[in-house]
């Protein structure tokens, strides 16, 4: 069996890619309220720092500062993902060991992070999570889609509307 190794950084800052097993489906935001109530759910006795998400239908981007001294993002991804396949109440088609283990087949097993060191790459992070349902085709401009965090830092003044 693999062994993965993450890197657990007290306090860090990571972006984080978070998939459905079934690619190409749009679960996510057909069911965006029951994500954004899972997120919320999953985080609310263990808070992070969102600093930027964005919902594709079959995948999610975000990037999170985590509290000082706490490094545990494992487990607030266990329960988003909980959370969620829990409130869509169904199941997907599955392998004998998600069968095994009692999963419903929702997610893929495992996620993709990576732990952001500096303020250059916490800006190119920044526009990758924006720019990504340009990159998929989705919307000709990061500022059309509707399931991302651009729109907050918008309104609070980060981030300048023209040419997003």
């Amino acid at each position: 069996m693999s062994e993965y190794r993450r890197l657990f950084v007290p306090g860090g800052t990571y972006f984080f890619t978070v998939a459905l097993a079934g690619r190409g489906g749009d679960l996510l935001v057909s069911r965006i309220g029951d994500l954004r109530a899972a997120y919320a759910e999953g985080l609310c006795d263990r808070p992070v720092q969102t600093r930027a998400i964005v919902v594709l239908p079959d995948h999610l981007h975000a990037i999170w500062t985590l509290p000082e001294g706490d490094s545990d993002f494992p487990e607030r991804w266990k329960r988003i993902k909980r959370s969620f396949t829990v409130r869509v109440g169904e199941t997907r088609p599955r392998s004998a060991s998600k069968w095994a283990k009692g999963e419903a087949g929702i997610w893929q097993r495992r996620y993709w992070e990576r732990c952001i060191r500096d303020e250059a790459e916490l800006s190119a992070a920044l526009r990758y999570v924006w720019a990504n349902p340009v990159k998929h085709g989705l919307v000709c401009r990061a500022v059309d889609w509707p399931y991302s965090s651009l729109h907050r830092e918008i309104r609070v003044g980060s981030v300048a509307q023209a040419g997003v």
